[in-house]
């Protein structure tokens, strides 16, 4: 057995994981990560991306980018043109990033899921009673992105940003381990609930971009300044910003989860379950 899969089979037990990746100064060690990861020096970003292979199966080969500066400038990468086919059907939301499935389906009134036994609200999650009643009864699907996956997020549909509501809040990890164990774990962490209308349908569409241990840094390229742990307001922008089906949205600056909300009227794809894996441009919802 190597080092490699030794290490990982000791991470992988469920206790040791949540206690490394939970029980820790979470806040302090975020900033001191987001700090990390920029450094510019050879050795320092060998040696980073160097460990983060080591916990990962970080793949490179689609990354536009063969050279980084940094650790940070490695995992924002963007990667080459037509890595990511687009589904461009009328009727078809796509996913937004590439991701392993969560829980999904239907919301019954209000309330939902982070995991099974573990339910939350629409109203402590989205903090504004419109959205809430937008989605009563809707639909959603929870995208989990891992540490090496490509980390930008793109418009789901032809759309036009309506408004961003800042949430603040702390830095769970939100791994499978951590959502079985800490209750309303999304409504506690900071996250930038994106409100966008379909061009075409006038549907109401949100993504809840949620932020995690290590990755409290979340950047929408319709604002100017990126959304971190040390942002003291305004907490709801107003936008006009247009984007096509698969275009850039933002990025967050390390990996965590994006939740994606439909009216009832949506239907969630067959291949959409918890579990499965999904890329930027794949079907998701069906209106």
């Amino acid at each position: 057995m190597t080092v490699r899969s030794q290490l990982l089979r000791v991470f992988e037990q469920e206790d040791v994981n949540f206690l490394l990746t939970n029980r820790i100064p979470r806040r302090l060690l975020t900033q001191f990560i987001g700090w990390f990861s920029r450094i510019e020096q050879p050795l320092v970003r060998d040696l980073s991306i160097g460990a983060w292979r080591l916990f990962s199966d970080l793949d490179l080969r689609e990354a536009k980018a063969t050279h980084f500066r940094s650790m940070h400038e490695c995992f924002i990468r963007e990667l080459k043109d037509g890595a990511r086919p687009i589904d461009h059907r009328a009727d078809i939301l796509v996913s937004p990033c590439d991701a392993i499935v969560g829980a999904c389906g239907a919301i019954a009134g209000t309330e939902l899921y982070q995991a099974k036994g573990f339910p939350y609200t629409l109203e402590d999650l989205l903090g504004d009673r419109g959205l809430v009643d937008a989605y009563r009864n809707g639909r959603y699907v929870t995208l989990r992105l891992t540490s090496s996956m490509y980390h930008r997020f793109h418009a789901p549909h032809d759309c036009r940003v309506e408004r961003v509501i800042y949430i603040s809040g702390d830095t769970w990890n939100v791994n499978p381990i951590a959502l079985k164990r800490v209750e309303r774990l999304f409504c506690r962490n900071e996250r930038a609930v994106v409100q966008t209308r379909l061009t075409a349908s006038g549907a109401p569409v949100t993504l809840v971009a949620v932020a995690a241990i290590l990755v409290a840094s979340i950047r929408l390229n319709c604002l100017d300044a990126p959304l971190t742990l040390r942002h003291r307001g305004p907490n709801v922008f107003s936008s006009d910003a247009q984007y096509r089906k698969g275009e850039e949205l933002g990025r967050f600056e390390h990996g965590s989860t994006i939740i994606v909300f439909a009216p009832q009227s949506f239907s969630l794809c067959d291949h959409v379950r918890e579990g499965a894996t999904v890329r930027v441009g794949q079907p998701l919802m069906r209106s």
